[in-house]
């Protein structure tokens, strides 16, 4: 195990009612605040009036952007900072999914930042001072909420890149599982197959020393495995939803690559889908994962895909590489099982852009992955997944 500093500061509040805490904790660090949020699914659900009225009794003053999108662009970024620098705004309130966190991230440091936003989304070391960040969460599955990591899109140039650090770590954030009984199934299911990558990412690597973390990340991937289904069925099953949740958080924070060298690997290459054709990050990911994990078993990264069968699978019998194969196989069974497409043809992909994306993904420096992929292998794993 790699030596390495424990750095996870965010405050969590955790549970049915945290709500409770927002306005007195948001207090301590601004009264005068952006509150960001999407669609508008905070209103159906009533969370907007809860937090409009914890903003109201700590008496805080507040200006809104709203509409931040799935795949937040640096549009909607550069429209947060305008505002925060328009009213003297000294903090961000970001209400709902990863999407609307990694948004307010890159504002908070866009604001203390004198050029463009795009420039730190493109250069993180240029992200040097931030304002504090605070989140209510309504969606299990990017783990923003207690990292610092945010990913942007400029959709004019078809570049979707991630960004951020110790900074651009919220404050603190509120997980409360009700607020994601309304989330559909299909979002369900993507965000499931997200924190699932997360993991997968840190969990296939070269690290052999690391015990611990790969006895984290099992038990990441077996939480999902057990509880994705529950909440489909019954979309108001608290522990399922809490369990999710929880696990959105842990398989990113840090507690599962802390003393490893991870260096992700399929995320670039989704990255890429999303830039080009704006699909559901969760969706991409599903589809992606288990091709890229027949391309990259040999006799080298058998040991992994062994101790993954075994220890996740409960996979005893065959050889080595039947039981790496077999789970393979149940990875790409259980993303179908959840209704996910397993194909890129299924979501209207072809190999139009194969050539540039391919390119791209490579330059983001996937030679320091669990294998090393060049621009070649990446098309070439794009195909499988056609």
């Amino acid at each position: 195990m790699q030596n390495f500093h424990y750095n996870i500061p965010t405050q969590i509040y955790f549970g049915k009612g945290q709500i409770e805490n927002l306005g007195e904790n948001l207090k301590k660090i601004s009264d005068k605040v952006l509150l960001v949020y999407g669609g508008g699914s905070i209103k159906k659900i009533g969370l907007y009036d809860k937090v409009c009225e914890q903003l109201k009794k700590a008496g805080i003053e507040w200006k809104e952007l709203a509409g931040v999108e799935p795949n937040p662009r640096i549009e909607s970024v550069r429209k947060g900072v305008e505002t925060c620098h328009q009213h003297g705004l000294t903090a961000v309130l970001a209400v709902g999914g990863g999407s609307t966190i990694d948004c307010s991230k890159i504002i908070a440091s866009g604001v203390c930042y004198e050029g463009d936003p795009w420039d730190q989304v493109l250069d993180r070391n240029k992200i040097t001072k931030a304002l504090p960040v605070a989140a209510v969460l309504t969606l299990a599955a990017t783990g923003s909420e207690m990292d610092g990591f945010a990913v942007i899109s400029d959709l004019t140039k078809n570049e979707k890149w991630g960004s951020g650090n110790d900074l651009t770590k919220p404050v603190f954030s509120i997980l409360d599982p009700e607020y994601t009984y309304s989330v559909s199934a299909y979002q369900t299911a993507a965000g499931t197959a997200d924190i699932m990558s997360h993991t997968f990412e840190n969990y296939f690597n070269q690290e052999k020393g690391a015990y611990l973390q790969a006895r984290f990340c099992e038990g990441i991937l077996k939480t999902c495995i057990k509880y994705a289904p529950i909440a489909l069925e019954d979309p108001k099953n608290y522990e399922a939803r809490a369990n999710l949740m929880w696990a959105s958080s842990m398989a990113i924070n840090g507690i599962c690559s802390y003393g490893e060298n991870t260096a992700w690997s399929v995320h670039p290459m989704e990255h890429e889908l999303s830039a080009f054709y704006d699909i559901t990050h969760g969706v991409g990911l599903a589809i992606l994962t288990p091709n890229w994990m027949e391309y990259v078993l040999n006799e080298d990264t058998l040991w992994k895909f062994v101790e993954y069968g075994k220890n996740v699978w409960g996979i005893h019998e065959g050889s080595d590489m039947d039981i790496a194969h077999a789970a393979i196989q149940k990875t790409r069974e259980f993303f179908k099982s959840l209704n996910l497409p397993s194909s890129l043809h299924e979501i209207d992909i072809d190999e139009t852009h194969f050539n540039v994306m391919a390119q791209k993904a490579a330059d983001g420096g996937l030679q320091n992955g669990f294998v090393a992929l060049s621009a070649e292998d990446v098309k070439k794993i794009f195909k499988m997944a056609l």
